[in-house]
């Protein structure tokens, strides 16, 4: 076939007119695969999600399961022994009540009785009571702070977690591949005076209980004791899965919390009643916090603390189901806005404005539901 110039030439500005639609048509795909990367405020309800550090204790506290079911969110409740709080049998009956009546809403985590610790026996009758516990649906265990703060050996000295009295029951744990939650230590603030805290929510508490404000007591261990402490148990015991409660304690460093979770490869943390934290470090190193998520994307488990006695909801005199539920509805919003956008943001526990994270949403889906899975198996097991 004769080539033929003048033809060519005439279809020349055609083929510039497709190469100009077919790069605007690039653009706008990019532009599309872009938005389609992240989620907005509008997702937040048709997303499922879940709140894996809550504490529901009496049938009043129902109001916050029917926001969940409104908010579409599943939570975790924990069962925690205190010397003078509700009995654990009394928690360990409610927790089976409420996961039967809410099954797709409720999933619950046990504890142990600390109060025969230096009696012979003690390490079998815990194991025993986390047994059954898991045998009524019980998916975790729980141990709090009063391990360090108020608990006590014959010798009247402090018990930490990695004495060896625990490692029976941490054993048994591990060897079953029960998850362990741990409220070990506390928030690096609790050392200060309250002018000196970094978040509102850290000088509420500590006025309203005294305590465990660890600056008025200086014959307590340091901060660091406490962390070490819990880090030479993960040392101990590699098999046992841990999730640091509060974001292990280490909420006032991301930099400080990477370290662990490099070290600990069975360690995550979820973010219960810590986020602020994030928030604050967000003022001054936006870019370090948002790259610590990107990093730790299968690590970090999203919980709020979230209960009828938290110091928000104690503090506003918030007493009324109504008022409860709309509480519940605007921490979970607060969050979701600082995780899913970049707008810039001031929240009660923050002093100052700063800009969400804007995560992807694979990050998203990680930690509002797919690290709670993986790390809880059984956490969206629905049971009759």
């Amino acid at each position: 076939m004769k080539f033929n110039k003048a033809f060519y030439l005439c279809l020349l500005p055609f083929a510039g007119f497709l190469q100009q639609c077919t790069q605007v048509s690039n653009i706008q795909s990019e532009t599309a695969d872009s938005d389609s990367a992240y989620y907005t405020i509008e997702d937040f309800k048709s997303l499922e999600k879940i709140d894996a550090h809550f504490h529901i204790q009496e049938d009043a506290d129902t109001v916050f399961v029917k926001q969940a079911e409104a908010d579409n969110f599943r939570v975790l409740n924990l069962n925690v022994y205190k010397d003078k709080g509700k009995p654990i049998e009394d928690q360990q009956k409610f927790s089976i009540r409420m996961i039967k009546a809410f099954p797709d809403r409720v999933a619950w985590g046990t504890t142990f009785s600390l109060q025969n610790f230096n009696n012979e026996g003690w390490q079998e009758e815990a194991i025993a009571y986390i047994k059954n516990s898991v045998a009524n649906g019980a998916i975790a265990v729980k141990v709090w702070k009063n391990i360090g703060f108020f608990l006590k050996d014959k010798e009247g000295k402090l018990v930490m977690i990695d004495n060896p009295r625990f490692d029976p029951i941490l054993n048994y744990l591990a060897q079953n591949q029960i998850p362990l939650i741990g409220h070990l230590g506390e928030h690096r603030n609790s050392w200060l005076p309250l002018e000196k805290m970094t978040v509102n929510g850290n000088r509420d508490y500590a006025r309203a209980h005294p305590d465990e404000h660890m600056y008025l007591h200086p014959e307590r261990p340091s901060y660091e004791d406490y962390i070490a402490v819990r880090d030479n148990m993960l040392k101990n015991h590699p098999n046992l899965r841990f999730i640091g409660a509060h974001l292990g304690s280490l909420e006032w460093s991301v930099d400080e919390l990477a370290k662990r979770l490099d070290k600990f490869p069975n360690m995550a943390v979820d973010m219960a009643e810590r986020i602020s934290h994030l928030q604050y470090q967000t003022l001054s190193e936006r870019q370090k916090v948002h790259d610590f998520f990107i990093k730790y994307q299968d690590r970090l488990i999203y919980g709020t603390d979230l209960r009828r006695s938290a110091m928000d909801i104690v503090n506003n005199g918030i007493t009324d189901p109504e008022g409860i539920k709309k509480h519940a509805h605007e921490v979970w919003m607060r969050h979701w806005k600082f995780f899913t956008t970049d707008e810039k943001m001031r929240v009660p526990k923050v002093e100052g404005e700063f800009r969400g994270l804007k995560l992807p949403r694979t990050v998203v889906d990680k930690i509002y539901r797919k690290n709670a899975e993986r790390w809880f198996p059984g956490i969206t097991k629905t049971d009759g």
